[in-house]
């Protein structure tokens, strides 16, 4: 989990709050990582979702299950930093916006309009090879956050995103590859 926790709202129903607090300094970069990592995730939970039903391999299925729970977390997160900072969660969507620090989410309408069409073992294919090149995207935007940010509980974010990410990768093309 990305370190949230839940607590009870006024209304009495349970809400979820970051146990983690940014803090106060950041700059720039940290800003638009998250910005741009909300929008990443957004995408990364549709997908998971899109899975969660389909997915045949006993271990895919799992993994799906896991990412969708870790990245709603994330995401709470994510906004409650950007909220503290009074900052918006929302990025530019604009391409030409982020193309030097690794873009907005990687896969188009056209791939996700061919994932929700997919069938059988074509979708299986289909989302791992999706949501490899999406998990890379995720890499290369928490390797812009570790050199250029200056919050620390960011900086410390995106090197979990780092890891968990590859290692999600590595999973699967094993998968892919088996």
């Amino acid at each position: 989990m990305a370190g949230c926790g839940t607590d009870k709202a006024d209304d009495g129903n349970t809400r979820v709050t970051a146990a983690v607090q940014a803090g106060d300094k950041y700059n720039d970069t940290d800003v638009m990582y998250l910005q741009m990592m909300v929008a990443h995730h957004e995408q990364g939970l549709e997908m998971v979702r899109i899975a969660e039903g389909r997915a045949t391999k006993p271990e895919l299925a799992t993994l799906v299950k896991a990412v969708d729970v870790t990245q709603a977390d994330e995401v709470t997160m994510m906004k409650e930093w950007l909220t503290s900072w009074s900052r918006p969660a929302t990025v530019d969507h604009a391409p030409s916006a982020h193309a030097d620090h690794g873009g907005l989410p990687a896969i188009g309408p056209e791939e996700m309009k061919a994932l929700r069409q997919a069938q059988g073992s074509e979708f299986e294919s289909t989302f791992i090879n999706l949501f490899v090149a999406h998990q890379h995207n995720a890499v290369e935007m928490a390797n812009m956050e570790r050199t250029g940010g200056a919050n620390e509980e960011t900086k410390a974010f995106a090197e979990r995103v780092r890891q968990s990410r590859t290692d999600q990768i590595r999973q699967l093309l094993t998968m892919l590859n088996s």
